[in-house]
């Protein structure tokens, strides 16, 4: 875990409990690297309330509610898919807020049109979603990385 990374955790820390905003994240590609970047932070327990880890399409949706029909109409890697993740993790969860990540760190698992380092971000508060896909080079680790620190400065620019 960065420095980087860790000042942009303290920093969403700050920003949700300045507003009253518990946070809940719906993670597949980071396999939970943004909920423990949280967690890193002492205090989090008061703006963080929980994090999924939902790799499978199976967990996406039997964790989150994503429906299987979504799933198998836009693959798991998509805007849609992350948006309904994050919905998921604020309906499973005590959270105001959500984000959500899924894409294809790699080496492996590029199809057409989703080549390896495409994720797919969600970030839900209330009925207010954004969503945005980007494709980051490198390998899996700065995939996953990259994608850690684009979910959290997202929610930044997100919840203010």
């Amino acid at each position: 875990m960065t420095n980087d990374i860790l000042d942009l955790a303290a920093r969403v820390g700050q920003a949700l409990q300045a507003k009253n905003l518990l946070l809940a994240t719906a993670e597949s590609c980071t396999g939970g690297g943004i909920s423990q970047a949280i967690t890193e932070i002492a205090g989090s327990t008061s703006w963080f309330d929980c994090g999924f880890v939902a790799y499978s399409n199976s967990s996406k949706t039997e964790l989150l509610d994503v429906p299987a029909a979504l799933i198998a109409q836009m693959g798991a890697v998509s805007e849609e898919v992350a948006a309904a993740m994050a919905h998921g993790a604020l309906a499973n969860s005590n959270a105001h807020v959500a984000l959500s990540t899924t894409g294809i760190a790699g080496p492996t698992g590029a199809v057409p049109g989703k080549p390896v380092g495409t994720v797919c971000f969600g970030w839900v508060k209330g009925d207010h979603a954004y969503t945005e896909r980007l494709v980051f080079a490198g390998d899996r680790k700065a995939v996953r990385e990259q994608t850690v620190v684009h979910a959290l400065q997202g929610l930044l620019r997100f919840i203010e």
